[in-house]
């Protein structure tokens, strides 16, 4: 089957579906499922755009909240992970995953669902080490640090991933695994990116979680965004016996969805042709919910995950052939999800702008059901009887603990992951810091969207469409030539051409490369990020 895989979506809803339906219209191309690497921005209302982490000048309602309100209806399947700049109390409500709209679907913290037999993985948000040993304990309305940890990778969604023994087909991180530009052309990276070079020397740039969890689930193919840039690399993986057959994983990161960008790929994936058409729930990762809801936690307190450290009357999580069998039992062997998405907010109203709207705390309907039915712990259930007792600190957090963390990288103990804290605190591009932007904008001041008399032009932003070979091999590090230039001269690609006189060529921000590490570091790298997209939107 063929999968169309995107990168930042950004709230781009009708650009990227109208992009798929230019596809099929001129190259007979039909994608059977798209995927979303993170940054969807499911924005309902005004609301929810208070709660995004971003600069008030980049707070736009964008095109979600047609496809909520049922306005709209996505054409094609989409699942998609959280990122960074995201409606997080809107996600919130879907801990476990869920609708956000019909035929969109949203794989929670962390998940495994699978379509046509494929089995599909992903963890959501970015890694930022003095939040990754706490609890899922933010709930709206958000102060200014909660606002950026509700969207931080926790230790937990990376304990239950591992717990996985069955194979992956495809898995997605928002933010790259760690380590990931050693197998692909680093060199053309850079050349890109010059001020990602600190950090690709020093091996700070991308997760530590999830290139953990690459070693150890070994998929055959893992898609991220987060850093604005397509990047292809190949890794061959060790084994750990002689009987273990060699592993490989293909790695691709999409860059966000603009014209003249690369912000989506087209994959051949073998599939069951027996299997159904919709998308299903995996009894494995069911299993492993229901084995490790004892360890959830809904506090900011600091929680190591069960390790063989003889600390531990338990470690091993993983589940048994029986336990599976029990999930599928238990479901009669009827693994679809239900088509039970519900309306949990006002949806935006152009003509009756709301300005003064507060977000509240929610618990969806979906997740109650799906609690109820696997035996799981509702976690915003949980947060707010918490709250109620008042073991969950309030909206009053002191702003100079808050400076302190992100300087520094931890105000608590330090991360179980054996690096420096001060390289940790500019792993990514997390976000601009906000206070850089000064005060909130107007929030009623929404970007206007596609006229139906003038709708936009795809034909540049479709001439990046590329259907990504069998083989994405990179020799070695800093490989010569570069496997993205490899994507389009192979002759086992198909790369769809349909060049436009107004195309150009990517933008390249220099930057000193030998400015101080640490907070000023972070806010020089993602200005560098968001000048270049300014420029696009202004030319």
């Amino acid at each position: 089957m063929k999968v169309a895989v995107a990168g930042c979506c950004h709230g781009a809803l009708d650009k990227m579906y109208e992009t798929l339906e230019l596809l099929q219209r001129r190259h007979n191309v039909q994608p059977d499922l798209l995927l979303c690497c993170g940054d969807f921005q499911a924005v309902r209302n005004e609301a929810d755009l208070r709660c995004m982490a971003v600069p008030a000048k980049y707070r736009h309602m964008q095109t979600f909240y047609r496809y909520y309100s049922g306005e709209k209806k996505a054409p094609v399947l989409t699942v998609f992970i959280g990122g960074n700049h995201e409606a997080s109390n809107h996600l919130q409500e879907l801990p476990y995953g869920g609708w956000v709209a019909p035929n969109i679907y949203y794989l929670g913290y962390a998940g495994v669902v699978r379509f046509r037999g494929v089995r599909i993985g992903g963890i959501s948000g970015i890694f930022k080490s003095h939040d990754y040993r706490k609890g899922h304990f933010e709930c709206p309305p958000y102060n200014q640090q909660t606002i950026r940890s509700a969207y931080h990778v926790r230790n937990i969604e990376v304990f239950k991933l591992k717990q996985l023994k069955r194979p992956i087909d495809i898995f997605m991180s928002h933010d790259w695994p760690r380590s990931i530009y050693h197998y692909g052309n680093k060199k053309q990276l850079l050349k890109m990116k010059s001020f990602f070079r600190q950090e690709v020397e020093s091996n700070t740039l991308g997760s530590p979680a999830a290139s953990e969890l690459l070693q150890h689930l070994k998929p055959t193919y893992w898609f991220s965004a987060h850093l604005h840039v397509k990047f292809a690399a190949f890794m061959q993986h060790e084994t750990n016996s002689k009987e273990e057959l060699p592993k490989a994983t293909k790695f691709l990161a999409l860059d966000k969805c603009l014209p003249h960008r690369d912000f989506l790929q087209i994959i051949d994936i073998e599939h069951d042709p027996s299997a159904g058409d919709s998308l299903e729930y995996d009894a494995e990762w069911i299993a492993i919910l229901k084995a490790t809801n004892s360890l959830v936690n809904v506090t900011q307190s600091a929680w190591t995950m069960p390790e063989n450290n003889g600390l531990h009357a338990k470690w091993d999580y993983s589940v048994t052939e029986e336990a599976i069998k029990e999930v599928l039992e238990e479901l009669n062997h009827n693994l679809k999800i239900p088509c039970n998405f519900t309306l949990t907010a006002a949806c935006y109203d152009p003509s009756k702008p709301q300005k003064q709207v507060e977000p509240v705390h929610t618990i969806n309907p979906q997740t109650t059901e799906f609690c109820a039915q696997f035996g799981l712990t509702d976690i915003n259930d949980r947060i707010q009887k918490a709250k109620e007792e008042g073991s969950v600190r309030g909206e009053d957090e002191g702003e100079e603990e808050e400076e302190e963390m992100d300087s520094t990288g931890s105000a608590e103990e330090p991360s179980e992951y054996n690096t420096d804290n001060s390289g940790l605190s500019s792993i990514n591009p997390d976000e601009i810091m906000l206070d850089d932007e000064g005060g909130d904008e107007d929030l009623s001041t929404c970007s206007v969207d596609p006229s139906p008399d003038h709708p936009p032009d795809f034909s540049a932003s479709f001439s990046d469409i590329r259907i990504m070979p069998d083989s994405m091999a990179v020799s070695s590090d800093d490989a010569m030539d570069s496997t993205n230039e490899e994507l389009e001269k192979s002759g086992v690609s198909k790369q769809v051409e349909e060049k436009s006189l107004n195309e150009r060529p990517l933008k390249r921000i220099g930057g000193s490369e030998n400015g101080n590490s640490g907070i000023k570091k972070i806010k020089r790298r993602n200005q560098a990020i968001y000048a270049a997209e300014d420029e696009e939107k202004t030319e």
